[in-house]
């Protein structure tokens, strides 16, 4: 099944079992690909050699930062996935967890990890920029 089918599905047929196959799927396939980055991120941290030379070093710790920023932004995304793969797994996974209503296939496409629809996100961003 490809996106087009997905989108082609009349809206009765939202989450049925083959939408939720294919979000399954496409979780997992991300959730392989980023463990494999996260992988290799760690296994170049390990291999960078230390140098004598102060610009060397220098440049090689904001490197390093930069990785384990990385890294971080990674771990959150790979726990997003899991999370996504619960809903999924408790028949959750398309609807908002704020008002019950559907996310969309559109939004899912684009961020298979959303837990929120369109409008409730709003909300959210906007409480957020109201109270930074």
């Amino acid at each position: 099944m490809t996106a087009d089918d997905l989108l082609a599905m009349p809206a009765s047929a939202y989450m049925n079992t083959a939408q939720q196959a294919f979000f399954r799927d496409l979780l997992l396939a991300e959730r392989s690909a980023l463990q494999l980055r996260i992988a290799s991120e760690f296994e170049q941290l390990r291999e960078q050699e230390p140098s004598s030379d102060p610009a060397d070093i220098g440049a090689a710790e904001e490197q390093r930062q930069w990785q384990l920023r990385l890294l971080e932004r990674e771990k959150r995304l790979l726990d997003k996935i899991d999370q996504a793969l619960e809903r999924l797994a408790r028949g959750e996974y398309g609807w908002c967890a704020d008002t019950g209503e559907p996310i969309g296939l559109r939004r899912l496409l684009l961020r298979p990890t959303a837990s929120l629809c369109i409008e409730a996100k709003e909300r959210q961003e906007q409480k957020e920029k109201h109270q930074a």
